[in-house]
């Protein structure tokens, strides 16, 4: 069995996030041999959002609080969360949200999730679908009949 401290784990920051979107995160389920769930924890430092506020349609996820107060935005509206508050989010869009620190202090939360092998999220606010693999994202006005360039 293998095993990880959430708290203690070590997290890697990307320098290329933009402002605003700057976290700490660690991937476990490489960690502890996981392949249909995926556990996450990021750290956000005040000011800072895990992504923007979106819904996975092809994916169930849970969000934990570890430390801190993260402000939750979902459909019906933003709440401030506390460390070991729990909440699920369906895979459509009454699920979609966005995890803001708007505290004074850092904020842990571990995002566990199952893990299709393609992976879709649509971005409400931007009008926007992503893909993973291969990694891109797509305007929804874009869209083009199922036919569309077919012989």
């Amino acid at each position: 069995m293998s095993e990880v401290n959430l708290l203690a784990l070590e997290l890697q920051w990307d320098d290329e996030d933009r402002d605003g979107y700057h976290v700490g995160c660690a991937r476990t389920g490489p960690l502890l041999g996981a392949e249909q769930l995926g556990l996450s924890v990021y750290e956000l430092p005040p000011g800072n959002s895990v992504c923007p506020y979106h819904y996975e349609p092809c994916c169930e996820e849970w969000l934990v609080v570890l430390t801190g107060t993260p402000t939750l935005r979902t459909p019906d509206g933003e709440q401030e969360l506390r460390p070991w508050d729990a909440v699920f989010f369906p895979p459509d869009e009454t699920g979609a949200h966005k995890v803001t620190n708007r505290g004074d202090e850092p904020s842990r939360v571990a995002m566990i999730s199952t893990k299709p092998q393609i992976g879709t999220a649509v971005y409400p606010d931007s009008n926007k679908i992503g893909i993973w693999p291969p990694g891109k994202l797509f305007k929804l006005d874009s869209a083009v009949d199922y036919f569309d360039g077919e012989p």
